[in-house]
């Protein structure tokens, strides 16, 4: 039924929670594993931590990728990495549909109120606009 699954990350704790669903779903369809990081190079602007570049951050994005790989690879199953910049949702979007990705599994943050509404949900932007099934894994409650 799934022949590649697109697992966006972040690197948080909360993300390796999802890994472990994408890894389920993988290993019960056979199917292959693409790790996606993208570098948010929209917040970069006004209000970017202090030291934060875009080198920087494909540099962790590249851990990041590296370390899911990793895990992937240990359960037997066949992964792809690629780091990107840009706006996080419409970039997981666009690599779904350029990996023919049959499902994205990720995680949530689980933000309500003020937080939701000002920083946005990558997730919810990618279940509303995704042409394939979101699997998303509640990782934590932010007050």
């Amino acid at each position: 039924m799934y022949d590649e699954i697109l697992f966006p990350t972040d690197g948080s704790d909360g993300a390796a929670v999802a890994l472990e669903h994408a890894l389920e779903q993988a290993d019960a369809h056979d199917a292959g594993v693409h790790v996606l990081f993208v570098a948010n190079t929209t917040s970069l602007g006004g209000g970017a931590v202090e030291g934060t570049t875009v080198e920087s951050l494909r540099a962790t994005g590249e851990r990041v990728v590296a370390d899911a790989v990793d895990r992937i690879t240990d359960a037997g199953l066949v992964a792809e990495s690629e780091v990107r910049e840009g706006s996080p949702y419409r970039e997981i979007l666009d690599y779904a549909d350029e990996v023919a990705a049959d499902m994205i599994v990720m995680g949530t943050h689980g933000r309500r109120g003020l937080d939701r509404y000002l920083l946005g949900s990558v997730t919810e932007k990618v279940v509303r606009s995704a042409d394939v099934p979101v699997l998303t894994i509640r990782v934590g409650d932010a007050e």
